[in-house]
């Protein structure tokens, strides 16, 4: 691996230009500014203070939230994407330098539009955007394999027949029984 050199992440950004792909397309069809005026009434209500941090753009978390739904990602998935992914990045206007909202943040950000009862008609606005440009949003899904310890059973193999013949053995309590994963099977599996 060389060494980075001053110029190597505008180059990456303007090979992700070239290519024009989805994500670079789709910043320049919508009029991100006409969502402003609907998503700040999230910060409608009054603030006590001006102490702390400034809220983070409306329109970066909507965005965010455009690409959670067009990839099927969850909250914590979405975070992660944005950290790994220079599209995500170049599409949120986002440098390696600046904060990304976490998962509890976009989270928060959906909930409060979920309440004020904006979120569909939100969705509902950017689709008629694409569609007005001849494009139709349809789901994507980034795989998001998650690899759970599980315990292991330590079953007598007269214990294994029974259980695989549908029986539980003899002797087994009750709260041995509710401890046992008698549908558990170990297995290796790969998504391609």
């Amino acid at each position: 691996m060389g060494q980075q050199g001053f110029w190597d992440w505008e180059q990456r950004h303007q090979q992700l230009q070239q290519r024009k792909s989805f994500l670079v397309r789709l910043d320049t069809l919508i009029p991100w500014s006409d969502f402003r005026p609907i998503l700040e009434q999230v910060y409608a209500q009054d603030r006590k203070s001006n102490a702390g941090r400034k809220p983070i753009d409306v329109i970066l978390k909507f965005k965010m939230l455009i690409l959670q739904r067009l990839y099927n990602i969850s909250d914590a998935e979405l975070e992660y994407q944005v950290h790994d992914r220079l599209s995500f990045m170049k599409f949120l206007h986002l440098g390696l330098e600046d904060q990304i909202p976490d998962a509890t943040t976009i989270g928060l950000f959906r909930e409060q539009l979920t309440q004020l009862g904006l979120i569909e008609a939100l969705y509902l606005r950017f689709e008629s955007y694409l569609v007005e440009e001849g494009y139709q949003a349809k789901s994507g899904q980034i795989v998001d394999a998650s690899f759970i310890p599980v315990p292991k059973q330590h079953n007598k193999r007269l214990e294994n027949e029974q259980i695989k013949a549908g029986q539980v053995p003899e002797g087994w309590s009750e709260s041995k029984k509710e401890q046992k994963d008698v549908d558990a099977r170990q297995g290796l599996f790969i998504l391609i």
